[in-house]
């Protein structure tokens, strides 16, 4: 991914993160989701006070671009923090999220990118942050 692309999926991951819904932990979360048509969806978390209705910013963009009818995804950026504080830390997926990321993309070629700053980041593959996963074709005969 290009160093451009890049920064602009952080700088709307940093948008998304101002529409969190999150009255419980504080923790605002931003995703922006790059699918392999180059369209981009993004997502924030959606907390509920039964927390397993709780909903990640990753699986928010996800959803959003699978009811378009995008199913194949190359990218997404992350960021989170405590709401109405600049982010310090970098915020990974959760493990549910990885697995989402997980049915819609290939592992060697899913980048995942945490970030403070459009110019503070880290970034992996899926398959460095899920390794020996199951998927689709691990169900392929059944």
């Amino acid at each position: 991914m290009d160093d451009k692309l890049r920064k602009q999926l952080i700088h709307l991951a940093f948008e998304a993160r101002m529409q969190s819904y999150s009255p419980y932990s504080e923790y605002a979360v931003g995703a922006a989701l790059l699918c392999a048509d180059q369209a981009i969806y993004t997502g924030c978390n959606i907390e509920n006070a039964s927390y397993g209705a709780t909903m990640c910013a990753e699986r928010t963009a996800v959803f959003k671009a699978v009811s378009e009818g995008h199913t194949s995804f190359l990218a997404i950026a992350i960021v989170g923090g405590k709401k109405n504080q600049a982010v310090t830390d970098y915020a990974f997926p959760c493990g549910i999220c990885r697995q989402v990321l997980r049915e819609f993309s290939n592992p060697d070629e899913m980048t995942v990118v945490v970030a403070t700053g459009v110019n503070d980041y880290k970034e992996w593959t899926l398959a460095q942050l899920l390794p020996e996963s199951f998927g689709p074709e691990s169900l392929n005969g059944v």
